[in-house]
């Protein structure tokens, strides 16, 4: 069936609000929610601002006011309907009067969902299914972990024209130009771990720290004003409040409460309005799914931002090898450190205690070293204080570090991957941001744990030299991965493209 073109609109505009949740609302999936009243006229919106704050529906509802009754809410993900820090969003719909609840996607927390079954109890009139794909695809990472109870994987790599990452000699700084490099910082600042292998740490000793070139703001109880949709005829809320595009935070309490990953059941999105067909000429990225243009370079794919609208991406491992999750387990090794481990919530002791804190006070990407053998020097950079580390070894390894470690299962000469980004989610890990080496891509790509893939590719060629993929597990041409370009974004001299598997076995809808 057809979706009426004021639902469509409607729910674009939701999407595009969720979208100003990026990277500040992890554990949290991003939501946006538009009211409107009974004539039809916008009254109120919002979105989820950050971990901890009020969510999408309350923001909103708070703006609408009286206007809410007998009106009608689009929502990008299900209304929960379970009490955490805050009541059920069900029940904040039923109490503001709203008459139809438009929802893009179903929640699929067990715990969160049944907010549609309890509005259509009441008498509220439901629709399920609009902009779905839009929805899905801006909250990807959260559904991602959501649904296979998983961190969601980016890899990311730079390479020449010809494929290469370094050259002959080792040397790879710098293959990419400044602007591209500052896009990776905004990307892995919105990430909640960054994943890099021993070998990446041996041969170059990163940081793999996110460094903004510009401060990140610290969310707070105002999120920051949002551009007044263009479909929309109300450029204030009531009483002159807010404007309806700003989604500020006003609401009587906040927060929300997670237990099972995605138990918090709201914030990640992003839309966009029709590419510019000389996008590619004037800067602008070119999405190759449907629609989509970025107010800058890197905004795409993290941020306040418009993004690519298409399917969701994504395919899922489907043949998990070797223990479990109840295979592995985190432990602090050496004597007498100061840092603690890490349990399922996330929560770091002193020092180097890895785990993704929650609120305006938490710290940046936790550092993830993928080292079976436990050989990272006890100097490396990734073990200062600058944020949080957590070193991946063997379950018979015995390293001599003073780290937080996670013991895992061996699996095809290396570590269950499966399993570790199992145990990260476990920590609220929801995003991951894969740099390391090929050896470490391959053995992601090998085992369909790569979600979305981020190239930067140079203009310069090299013709020898590393490439940045290794042993993927394709033995003839019939076996290769297959992906789908989505976008093409010119950054600096250098291009910026995104794509994704094509095959979706695996994932769960």
């Amino acid at each position: 069936m057809q979706t009426p073109a004021q639902d469509a609109a409607h729910m674009a505009r939701a999407v595009e609000l969720a979208a100003h949740g990026h990277g500040t609302t992890s554990p949290n999936p991003v939501v946006g929610c538009v009211v409107l009243d009974a004539a039809g006229q916008v009254a109120g919106e919002g979105f989820h601002a950050y971990a901890g704050g009020p969510h999408a529906e309350v923001v909103a509802l708070a703006q609408a006011g009286e206007r809410a009754r007998g009106g009608t809410a689009y929502v990008t993900l299900e209304p929960c309907d379970h009490t955490g820090r805050t009541g059920p969003c069900s029940r904040a719909l039923l109490a503001a009067g709203v008459a139809r609840v438009v929802i893009a996607v179903p929640d699929p927390n067990p715990k969160a969902a049944g907010g549609a079954a309890r509005l259509r109890e009441h008498g509220v009139a439901v629709t399920v299914g609009v902009l779905a794909e839009a929805a899905e695809r801006v909250n990807e990472e959260w559904l991602t972990y959501a649904r296979l109870g998983r961190s969601h994987v980016t890899w990311k790599f730079a390479a020449t024209l010809d494929g290469r990452s370094a050259a002959e000699d080792g040397t790879s700084k710098w293959i990419t130009s400044p602007e591209a490099r500052a896009d990776v910082h905004r990307l892995r600042a919105a990430a909640d771990a960054i994943i890099a292998g021993i070998g990446t740490v041996l041969a170059d000793d990163p940081h793999l720290t996110a460094r903004p070139p510009t401060a990140t703001p610290v969310p707070g109880p105002v999120a920051a004003a949002a551009p007044a949709p263009a479909h929309s005829d109300a450029a204030t809320g009531p009483q002159g409040g807010a404007s309806a595009g700003s989604g500020a935070a006003v609401g009587t309490s906040g927060g929300d409460s997670a237990a099972w990953p995605g138990d918090a059941s709201h914030g990640r999105a992003g839309s966009a309005p029709a590419a510019d067909p000389n996008g590619a000429a004037s800067g602008a990225v070119v999405s190759l799914s449907g629609v989509g243009s970025a107010a800058r370079p890197g905004d795409a794919l993290g941020g306040a931002s418009r993004v690519p609208v298409g399917v969701s991406a994504l395919a899922g491992p489907g043949d998990a090898a070797g223990g479990g999750a109840d295979a592995a387990h985190l432990e602090h090794g050496g004597a007498g450190g100061g840092s603690s481990a890490v349990g399922p919530a996330g929560s770091a002791g002193s020092g180097r205690g890895a785990g993704r804190g929650e609120g305006a006070g938490r710290r940046g990407p936790v550092r993830v070293v993928v080292d079976a053998e436990g050989r990272t020097p006890p100097f490396a950079r990734v073990l200062d204080d600058q944020a949080p580390t957590l070193i991946a070894v063997a379950e018979d390894a015995d390293p001599r570090l003073d780290a937080d470690l996670l013991r895992l299962p061996r699996r095809d000469g290396g570590l269950d991957l499966e399993v570790l980004l199992r145990e990260l989610a476990a920590r609220d890990v929801v995003s991951v941001f894969l740099e390391g080496g090929p050896t470490l891509a391959g053995a992601f790509v090998r085992h369909g744990l790569v979600d979305r893939v981020v190239a930067y590719l140079a203009p310069a060629l090299l013709g020898s030299g590393r490439a940045a993929l290794g042993a993927a597990g394709v033995g003839t041409i019939a076996d290769l991965h297959r992906l789908r370009f989505d976008e093409v974004s010119p950054i600096g001299p250098d291009v910026r493209l995104v794509a994704r598997p094509v095959n979706q076995s695996g994932r769960e809808k």
